[in-house]
């Protein structure tokens, strides 16, 4: 297949420009293989330590029991993201695998990635992933789910600065997140 034409089943993946990038991966047809907090919070640890490890400076995330969201700051390299992402799925595949007895089970899906060029849409998913488990309707405030970036953001961060993040409208965010997240956190 030619190199500049995508194939119809993945999501292309055009990583050529540093910047900053809203990334989303899921599981394998929606399954919720990181139900409750020990997986949570090894998802949400893989995550922070394999994104530290390749550069890519995360700036907000949210994991839940069948997908997770980020937006970070991408390395000179930005193709690393690939690269970044099969380390943490094949490490966390083998090791809910071995917890559920199921060794060679498919567990990821595939990741969306978009480039975010413009103040206005970075800011407008930055509030969109701070606040992803609310929209999922796990916690009344996004602060209270300990797998996000939220409270994080907030002690980290200027009042005026979060104040100012949430102002900005998620509702016309395309985002593709029709996830069920499960309630067993």
């Amino acid at each position: 297949m030619p190199k500049n034409v995508d194939w119809p089943h993945a999501p292309p993946h055009r990583l050529t420009e540093r910047g900053t990038y809203f990334v989303t991966a899921s599981t394998y047809l929606k399954a919720h293989h990181f139900r409750g907090a020990r997986r949570l919070e090894v998802l949400q640890r893989g995550l922070l330590k394999v994104a530290a490890q390749y550069g890519w400076d995360l700036e907000a995330w949210a994991v839940f029991s069948n997908h997770y969201h980020f937006v970070a700051k991408s390395p000179a390299d930005p193709g690393t993201l690939a690269d970044m992402l099969s380390v943490l799925h094949v490490k966390l595949a083998s090791w809910v695998n071995r917890l559920d007895h199921m060794p060679g089970r498919l567990v990821w899906h595939n990741f969306r990635d978009t480039q975010l060029t413009y103040p206005t849409s970075y800011f407008a998913r930055l509030n969109y992933t701070h606040g992803n488990a609310v929209h999922h309707g796990l916690v009344a405030v996004a602060n209270q789910y300990p797998w996000c970036s939220a409270a994080w953001f907030e002690a980290t961060t200027s009042p005026a600065m979060v104040k100012s993040i949430r102002r900005f409208k998620t509702d016309t965010v395309k985002v593709e997140d029709d996830y069920e997240a499960d309630a067993d956190w």
